[in-house]
């Protein structure tokens, strides 16, 4: 009797064992899934580059992570992205700093007219930047990697090559830009990127602020004739990629390693990305018989003088908020001397 009770209790144990084994098994297989927002449209480079990230992410996890990529707004619009990270509706998410300007004050340096000549230097600048400072504007999420476009410049109908020809000029910009164009002689046209091909079509406007990569993404080689190389007020545009904090946290310790490392690489090839857009935007409007104007090193200088009470605003702006913004300038341009 004895004997035959034992042996219930062993055959109990192991199916109790195997069942335990079995829902654990189970548990493990169950991918955790991550939603992530993407304000660019699905075609572009970093929409594509997200799709990666996600890929590169499950196949290091062996699928215990996968992405799903929501591009073009989908599920959060481009403003309200940020926002939709913090408050749960997407795991990550991936849009632009000044689409809600006043929000992010001590990273509006980014932004600034800094004579930025690539994007690869805008991206090592901005991250080196979040290292250095971790502003408390972003403690709402955990930081992934941020980026950065390459070098705005000035693109017309008719041809720049010195401050001078600015005057009267109705020029295409958004956000701090504005100001850059104010500064220098223009007349500012505040306006979204998908209106400017229409506007510069129609005459609308007679030039725009952006990077060389629009002259071919945007299709704007072909209402413009003329790209004016003013890396004297030359400025880049800051951009996030972050997750939800309490989504992050929920992560095992393993995983979070692979996350970070990932993000590292994604930097490299974020920044790259925007370099070879560029290129291929330069390659696009040449072939199209339109002029790349080169600026002498005089005339830069000039129009870096036009810019520079924007600088000065931004430092004092930010010491009226007890903000280190004096300390953030001097940071960026001591890291553009050693980058550039």
């Amino acid at each position: 009797m004895r004997n035959k009770w034992l042996s219930v209790m062993v055959i109990a144990s192991l199916s109790w064992i195997g069942f335990s084994f079995s829902v654990s098994c189970a548990s493990a297989a169950t991918p955790i899934k991550l939603n992530y927002s993407v304000f660019f449209p699905a075609p572009h480079v970093h929409s594509v580059l997200a799709v990666e990230w996600g890929k590169e992410l499950e196949k290091r996890t062996n699928g215990q992570v996968k992405v799903d990529v929501l591009p073009g707004g989908t599920l959060t619009p481009a403003d309200k992205c940020y926002d939709g990270v913090e408050q749960g509706i997407s795991d990550l998410g991936m849009s632009v700093f000044a689409y809600t300007r006043g929000k992010f004050p001590l990273t509006e340096a980014m932004d600034l007219p800094l004579g930025i000549k690539s994007g690869a230097v805008a991206t090592r600048l901005i991250n080196d930047y979040y290292k250095k400072f971790k502003p408390k504007e972003l403690d709402g999420v955990k930081v992934m990697f941020l980026h950065a476009h390459g070098p705005g410049l000035l693109h017309s109908k008719t041809p720049v090559n010195r401050i001078e020809d600015i005057k009267g000029m109705k020029i295409r910009c958004t956000g701090l830009t504005t100001k850059i164009v104010s500064a220098l002689g223009g007349t500012p046209v505040a306006m979204p990127m998908g209106e400017t091909y229409d506007a510069l079509s129609r005459g609308v406007v007679d030039a725009s602020m952006a990077p060389m990569e629009s002259l071919n993404t945007w299709k704007w080689g072909d209402v413009v004739k003329y790209t004016t190389e003013d890396f004297g007020a030359s400025y880049s545009t800051g951009m996030f990629v972050v997750m939800n904090k309490a989504k992050w946290n929920s992560l095992p310790p393993d995983i979070q390693k692979i996350i970070e490392k990932l993000n590292e690489e994604w930097i490299v090839k974020s920044g790259k990305a925007w370099d070879d857009i560029d290129k291929a935007g330069r390659e696009t409007t040449l072939k199209q018989g339109n002029r790349v104007i080169p600026l002498s090193k005089d005339e830069n200088e000039r129009w870096a003088k036009k810019v520079l009470p924007l600088v000065d605003d931004y430092v004092n702006n930010m010491k009226a908020k007890g903000l280190p913004g004096d300390q953030v300038l001097k940071f960026c341009m001591e890291r553009l001397k050693k980058l550039q």
